[in-house]
């Protein structure tokens, strides 16, 4: 058996033992596997050819496997054309298929020899088996020859009248390709495609639609009587085809409905009822004017649950109430009805309705087809549906997320409230690639508000210590749009950026020029000495941009800074020949508009920067010298037009640019396309249409079998069987009626996302005036609902007192009671004014957004975030017990019933998020721990005076102490610093800065960290290795240490190319300390609990009180250990600091007082006892060094 299995030349065994001619041994003896490609093309694919050329089957079946193994590949295989066609006849069908999957991929190429076989693929369209029917219609369809178009033509036209489904899906799809090989074939296909667009397979429709779109798109009328067969067919065809159906219809109502939105445009102040406010928004109006129209097909409106006690004589009287309330607005509003009262047709409803399912679809394409469809068709308020099902994408993979995110960055520039209660979940993550990054930075700038702009910027602090330079610059930018959009916290925004001018990065520092300069256009005369210490930068910075940035503020600013803009001019003129072409043409304007300003002491300067420009090797350097020469030196030497309105041209005021996201024109195209992705227009694209300002006829819709049930036009008077019939109806509906109804999670959306403060109050008594008055378990119900508001609005109110007193340090005295009773009547203002007045970010207002979500979803605390309108001035603030009781009285019994299973299924705040989250920074430049005036801490509620909070530290070392030298590094030498920052991993570990210097002659390669010794209850993080290190450049790495409140030294290796060293890393104690903020009367009450073994104190000597400054004296209590300043007597006599342990979380306070003049006392607070006789060892050192005589 073996010497036959060898001889033989077709046996299976023997092909794949046999040695290839040419085959390298790493590749495998098949040749589908890519060894062919070493084989010489004389003997190329021999052995297959023979296979195929035997009469086994077997042997046949095989070789087609392979040979499609190579086509999978990516392997050429289309000189094995004329071995496979000759097996088209063959009678196996496994082996029939598989030649037909061969034809389809090289017909095109080979189309004289697939011609030779035309008859036996017109024979196979007669085969009984479906599979070969579709597939020779496939190849037929394949072949690119003029010549064969009227058989194609018979062929698909037979193959549409098939029996089989799958055969008539083919011929969909060989449509667009006849189309595209003969246009004049049009008006056959035309009637294809109606034939199979009244299709009533799911597995064709799909096709039938895209053949549709490819060939006749104009054809609306061959939607029509398709089209609500269409909708209800949505949720069972294939996940390709919902896309193109939802794409095409999406079209289709641009063009056959009238604009649901359309009163955004004319007034939306304009109320529908005659007794409504005039303020009311258009999510209220909404709501109550189309639940008339959708009450005929027994959907209620949007933002309105329904109560599952409802029986069918109050469904009667609510009706009456409705018809009175409807007579009464004709007769009051018969002028303007016709623009305001738009009732949505009930086709665009059935499509809205449709689709909605899809949303849990497990395709991202389909979701994304809905989103984009609600985007363009739906009304406003229901818009909002789209967010959770949106947000549940970035659960995805990376390029799903980029064109999921892609699309949320140009919605939130318009619908920004639909995704302001899931703001968290635009995060960055330290995984994610650049370009996520870029496009959560820009959503996230978006959706910046008053109310969140407190988190969103300690966000952003935390994002600038990121290495990707990229996403740093962009940050910056983030920050300064931020700054020009919400004017409350632009001071807070303008500092920060100062602050980052000592960054240690100058890509950082270069960027937050940039920015400056874009934001003091708008405030220079209230921050000339920002432009002073930015004029000192210009000897340290070394990017252009930065450094043309410096120039043009001194020059457009000189008379604000007269003494230093000359001396600017002249450094400038000492390396005009070295500086870049963007910054020299800046020196020419500088020295132009210092010469209008100050001519004595500049004219010289200008002559020779002129002089120099004039020879310089860049052409447009050259041009704008001699351009601007005229000005202030003419050729003829007098007075000319030029220079008498030199002034005026050059010393003009000039606008504030307006900071704007590169996606504003995002919304130009159709969302979810590629020409929106890529923001240009892309080949084929075509755009949406705008909708008609009158709608079409509907009739042409109305077919047997999926007749309209009432039309719009129809009187609105209800018969009484249909109301009776309602609530019988609306049960039998399922899941689709159910999914209608406006959940809690719309109607929570949809109150936080109306900031006028039109609020719930107006909600409830709009369904108050919809119940009949004799109902009292009704009322009774509408009554703890409203009570439960008020209750809601009342913590509300305390949470804005908390927020204002804890940022404002406004002179005026605010009464709690006051602020609680302003803030629902106001809306926003009194927080954007409070938030103005301080000038920083608020600390506790961010504690309290990044604890809202503990333990309720997103869609709850926008509903808790409401301010009530009718909220009474006196409302009490009520206890947390109170506020449970209410929540469980039968205000929760609608909002179950209208909890739906898409809900349920989109509900994401128990999803826990998938890699690590760069969570914000406990303090920093953005939140400076503003010291509490003495009074101050009686405006606060209890509960926020006795709150610790965590803040940014007083201090940072930017020196590096020398960890490892060049002798013992093998050329590595090694520094570190303490930032002071916490760590991204823990909030317990001291983020340490590494920064690596190659001092050798050698590239060093591979620097990471080796083997560890920690002590027990040490937890370390290590540096991002390092790939490559040149000789004398830097690098810098983050090293996260947990030293479990203990300052014993880490032990770990420092391996690199050169070799391996051995590093010990103390820390000094007052690294171990982070900086909190506290009342003074939480500070005295925590300081009366820790004495006895707790308290160490010492008394310094030869201290002179008089002779020491008190800002020195606290600096170098912040040099020593990383406390906050909490609050210092009137006759500054006591001074009290704290901080908090970063392991254990134990307070550390400070106490300083001044017993005599020459007496400074000592006292240390703490739990852990080591901490506190160390915390004050290491003071009364630094100090004596510094102060004692």
């Amino acid at each position: 058996m073996q010497q036959n299995s060898a001889s033989n030349p077709f046996s299976v065994a023997a092909y794949g033992e046999r040695p290839q001619m040419g085959l390298d041994v790493e590749f495998g003896a098949d040749p589908a596997s890519g060894a062919a490609f070493f084989q010489s093309d004389g003997r190329k694919h021999d052995d297959l050819k023979q296979m195929l050329d035997s009469n086994k089957d077997g042997l046949k079946l095989e070789a087609m496997k392979r040979i499609i193994g190579m086509i999978a590949r990516g392997r050429d295989a289309s000189d094995l054309f004329p071995a496979v066609v000759k097996n088209v006849v063959s009678k196996n069908i496994e082996v029939k298929k598989l030649v037909y999957v061969y034809l389809v991929r090289y017909a095109e190429e080979q189309q004289d020899l697939a011609l030779l076989s035309i008859s036996t693929f017109q024979r196979a369209l007669k085969d009984p088996n479906q599979l070969i029917r579709a597939s020779a219609l496939r190849v037929l369809s394949s072949i690119r020859v003029s010549m064969i178009v009227p058989i194609v033509m018979l062929a698909i036209r037979d193959s549409a009248a098939d029996l089989s489904p799958y055969v008539r899906k083919t011929a969909a799809h060989a449509i667009p390709k006849l189309y595209s090989l003969d246009a004049d074939q049009k008006d056959e296909l035309v009637t294809v495609i109606e034939k199979l667009l009244s299709d009533r397979t799911t597995l064709v429709v799909g096709s039938a639609v895209m053949a549709f779109d490819e060939v006749c798109p104009e054809r609306v009328d061959l939607i029509h009587k398709n089209y609500r067969k269409l909708c209800n067919l949505l949720v069972d065809v294939d996940e390709w085809g919902q896309v193109i159906i939802i794409n095409m219809l999406t079209r289709y109502a641009r063009t056959q409905f009238v604009d649901p939105n359309a009163d955004e445009e004319h007034g939306q102040g304009e109320s529908l009822d005659g007794d409504a406010p005039a303020n009311e928004r258009f999510y209220d109006e909404s709501s109550n004017s189309s639940s008339d129209a959708e009450a005929s097909s027994d959907d209620e409106a949007p933002g309105k649950p329904k109560s599952s006690k409802s029986s069918s004589n109050n469904n009667n009287n609510n009706d009456k109430d409705k018809q009175k309330d409807k007579d009464k607005d004709n007769d009051n509003n018969c002028s303007n009805s016709s623009s305001n009262s738009y009732h949505i047709d009930l086709d665009h409803r059935l499509l809205l309705r449709q689709t909605k399912p899809l949303l849990q679809s497990r395709n991202a394409s389909v979701v994304m087809a809905v989103a984009q469809l609600y985007h363009h068709v739906a009304p406003r308020n229901e818009v909002q549906l789209i967010a959770k099902a949106l947000i549940r994408l970035l659960r995805s993979h990376k390029e799903v997320q980029s064109v999921v995110l892609n699309c949320i960055a140009s919605m939130s520039a318009r619908r920004k409230a639909i995704f302001e209660p899931h703001l968290k979940s635009f995060f960055v993550r330290t995984s994610d690639p650049t370009h996520l990054k870029l496009l959560k930075l820009d959503i996230l700038t978006n959706l910046a508000s008053a109310s969140s702009i407190s988190l969103i910027l300690r966000e952003f602090q935390t994002y600038i210590s990121s290495n990707d330079r990229p996403f740093v610059a962009a940050t910056i930018q983030a920050i300064g749009r931020c700054a020009a959009s919400i004017k409350a916290v632009t001071e807070t925004c303008l500092s920060g950026l100062v602050h980052l001018l000592s960054n240690h990065d100058e890509h950082v520092v270069a960027e937050s020029v940039v920015v400056i300069k874009k934001l003091l256009q708008s405030k220079a005369a209230e921050h000339y000495e920002i432009i002073t210490q930015m004029a000192k930068l210009i000897d340290y910075i070394n990017v252009a941009a930065a450094r043309a940035a410096i120039i043009w503020l001194i020059g457009e600013y000189n008379e604000k800074v007269p003494l230093i803009a000359p001396d600017v001019l002249r450094k400038m003129a000492k390396s005009f020949v070295d500086e870049q072409d963007v910054v020299k043409l800046q020196v020419l304007n500088l020295g132009v508009k210092l010469y209008l300003t100050n001519p004595e002491q500049t004219s010289l300067l200008c002559q020779y920067v002129f002089t120099l420009a004039r020879y310089d090797t860049n052409y447009d350097v050259r041009d704008r010298a001699r351009f601007l020469r005229q000005f202030i030196f003419p050729a003829s030497g007098g007075s000319t037009v030029l220079t008498q309105n030199a002034r005026d041209i050059f010393l003009a005021a000039k606008p504030a640019p307006v900071p704007e996201s590169k996606y504003r024109d995002g919304n130009l195209y159709q969302l979810g396309s590629l020409s929106h992705y890529l923001n240009m227009q892309a080949t084929g694209y075509k755009e949406l249409p705008a909708f008609p300002s009158v709608a079409p006829d509907s009739s042409v819709r109305n077919i047997a079998g999926y007749m309209q049930e009432k039309l719009p036009g129809e009187s609105p008077t209800r018969s009484k069987s249909s109301s009776q019939g309602a609530a019988k109806e609306a049960g039998d509906k399922g899941f689709l009626s159910e999914s209608e109804k406006s959940s809690a999670y719309t109607g929570s959306s949809g109150s936080s996302s109306d900031s006028s403060g039109s609020s719930g109050s107006d909600a409830s008594s709009g369904s108050d005036s919809e119940q009949e008055p004799g109902a009292p378990d009704q009322l009774k119900a509408d009554r703890v609902q409203a009570q439960s508001k008020a209750i809601k609005a009342a913590i509300v109110s305390g949470q804005l007192i908390d927020d204002i007193n804890n940022s404002s340090s406004s002179s005026n005295p605010i009464e709690p009671l006051a602020v609680a009773t302003a803030a629902p009547s106001t809306g926003n203002n009194n927080n954007n004014n409070a938030i103005a007045n301080s000038g920083t970010s608020d600390s506790g207002e961010s504690s309290f957004y990044s604890g809202s979500s503990s333990g309720e979803s997103s869609s709850d605390s926008a509903s808790d975030n409401e301010q009530p309108q009718s909220q009474p001035k006196n409302a009490p603030v009520t206890s947390s017990v109170e506020q449970k009781q209410a929540k469980q009285q039968p205000e929760s019994q609608p909002e179950s019933s209208a909890k739906t299973n898409l809900d349920l299924l989109l509900d994401l705040d128990d999803i826990p998020p998938i890699g690590p989250v760069m969570t914000p920074s406990l303090g920093g430049f953005l939140t400076p721990g503003t010291p509490m005036l003495p009074g101050q801490s009686a405006l606060q509620p209890l509960q926020a005076s006795n709150r610790v909070e965590l803040v940014g530290p007083s201090h940072t070392e930017f020196r590096h102490k020398e960890l490892l030298n060049k002798v013992s590094g093998y050329g590595l030498q090694l520094s570190y610093r303490f930032t002071r920052s916490p760590h991204l991993y823990s909030a317990a570990m001291c983020t340490i800065e590494l920064q690596f210097q190659n001092r050798s002659d050698q590239v060093l390669t591979s620097i990471r960290m080796g083997q560890q010794q920690l002590p027990p209850g040490m937890q370390l993080s290590e540096f991002a290795p390092i790939a490559q290190l040149q000789p004398e450049q830097l690098a810098s790495g983050i090293l996260g240490v947990d030293f479990n409140d203990t300052t014993h030294a880490i032990d770990f290796e420092l391996i690199s190319s050169g070799g391996c060293a051995r590093v010990q890393l103390k820390p000094p104690v007052g690294e171990l300390v982070r900086s909190v903020q506290i009342g003074e009367s939480c500070h005295k009450e925590e300081r009366a609990k820790l004495r006895g073994m707790n308290e160490h104190q010492c008394e310094l000597r030869g201290v002179q009180r008089d002779l020491t400054d008190l800002q020195t004296l606290k600096q170098k209590v912040y040099e020593c250990i990383n406390v906050a300043h909490t609050y210092s007597s009137a006759n500054s006599q006591l001074h009290c600091f704290a901080g908090q342990t970063l392991s254990s979380k134990s307070l550390v306070l400070l106490t300083l007082q001044w017993q005599t003049d020459e007496a400074l006392t000592l006292l240390v607070n703490c739990e852990k006892m080591v901490i506190g006789s160390m915390v004050l060892n290491e003071l009364r050192n630094a100090l004596q060094q510094s102060f004692a005589m």
